[in-house]
């Protein structure tokens, strides 16, 4: 018997690995210089740190290193990255395009431009999640500055096109940035071959800690201009002022690192672990699999269950795994999720929704105890219901 629950809420954050601990400690004790101290040997091992990090994350997704700025996560990244974008093009144009299912560190920021003057196309997806690429070529206008379409969704797992929707801003001259918070390591992502003109990205995703993000911000081809939502040092060449935090951007970079080393068997390891739990809950009448079966994250499920009540269903799992109904940024809210409500789903039904995020130290022995847990909880729920 377990002591404490599987924890399958990967998507939600991940244990830092021992091994990204291991390269953080000593930029706590020993280089803990300010990277920005460039008159001693302490400034200077902390600025090696963080430069060989900075050249570790922008390699990860073909970049330059003179392209990544760090942020406190992938939410600032986000806002960074859209607010900056709004404010530099504001004189080109004021429209924006997204999709329903972004993040709220998307929508958000896009509500707030709305309100003071841009306009912001919120585009539906297709019942399996993608993106409908002709209506969304149909959205762009010659007024639009920025597309902003997420990698991989946080709460249904899908992957977007995002190499066909690059190739789309691109011949329309139109600034494209995308939310791979959820992406970095678990997916490749080229921004080059992809024409990806700003990318977010976090560490605590992947193994990492909280509190460091990152964004990258294209130098040519088109050089892209960005305002500072920071100011007060003009640390990340006046892009976002701070002082930097050597410990966590070399363990961001660490777990970038094994991430990239693990990708192909780890994608086929999960897909398997996915696949059996899928297999066995799908036995059970009235389940719903959300997002398409295929193109999504290799650690991704996420079910809508008939004939339960969301809150009780959540309640039963507790016990014996650790999992959630969404997005664990939204969580406090009574709202269903808009994702699963953007598919098609009623209210009652994206209400009875849990999202698996399986993981790197989950195992085979694991899914199979939470299959029969989750299988036994819905019948008796059901069971429940038709007495009553």
């Amino acid at each position: 018997m377990y002591n404490r629950p599987i924890y399958l809420d990967c998507h939600a954050t991940t244990p830092v690995d021992e091994r990204v601990l291991a390269v953080m400690l000593p930029y706590f004790t020993e280089y803990f210089g300010n990277p920005s101290s460039s008159g001693h040997i302490y400034g200077w091992e902390a600025e090696a740190g963080v430069k060989q990090a900075r050249d570790t994350l922008a390699k990860a997704i073909n970049a330059s290193l003179e392209e990544i700025v760090f942020t406190s996560g992938a939410t600032e990244a986000n806002n960074l990255a859209i607010k900056g974008i709004a404010e530099a093009y504001f004189s080109k144009g004021r429209h924006i395009i997204t999709l329903q299912t972004e993040h709220s560190a998307v929508l958000d920021p896009c509500n707030y431009l709305r309100g003071v003057g841009f306009e912001i196309t919120i585009l539906p997806v297709q019942p399996d999640g993608l993106i409908d690429l002709d209506i969304f070529q149909q959205a762009l206008r010659p007024e639009t500055i920025l597309v902003s379409v997420m990698a991989a969704n946080n709460e249904i797992g899908v992957l977007q096109p995002l190499a066909e929707i690059g190739a789309i801003c691109r011949a329309a001259g139109v600034l494209f940035h995308t939310d791979a918070a959820q992406a970095i390591g678990k997916i490749p992502l080229d921004v080059e071959e992809m024409k990806i003109d700003l990318l977010s990205m976090t560490a605590h995703k992947i193994y990492g800690a909280k509190g460091i993000g990152a964004l990258y911000v294209r130098r040519r081809n088109p050089r892209v201009q960005l305002s500072a939502q920071l100011h007060g040092g003009g640390h990340e060449r006046s892009r976002r002022s701070g002082t930097l935090y050597p410990p966590q951007i070399v363990g961001f970079a660490k777990a970038v690192e094994i991430a990239l080393a693990q990708m192909e068997t780890e994608t086929k390891r999960l897909t398997t672990l996915r696949q059996n739990l899928w297999q066995q809950l799908s036995k059970l009448e009235g389940i719903y699999l959300n997002g398409h079966p295929t193109q999504r994250l290799p650690g991704n499920l996420n079910i809508s269950v008939e004939g339960v009540d969301g809150a009780a269903l959540l309640l039963g799992l507790q016990p014996i795994v650790a999992v959630s109904s969404g997005s664990a940024c939204s969580s406090a809210t009574i709202a269903p999720s808009h994702v699963l409500t953007a598919l098609g789903h009623s209210e009652t039904l994206a209400y009875a929704s849990v999202r698996f995020g399986i993981g790197r130290f989950n195992t085979a022995c694991e899914i199979e105890l939470v299959a029969q847990h989750v299988t036994a909880t819905i019948s008796s729920l059901r069971r429940q219901k038709t007495r009553v």
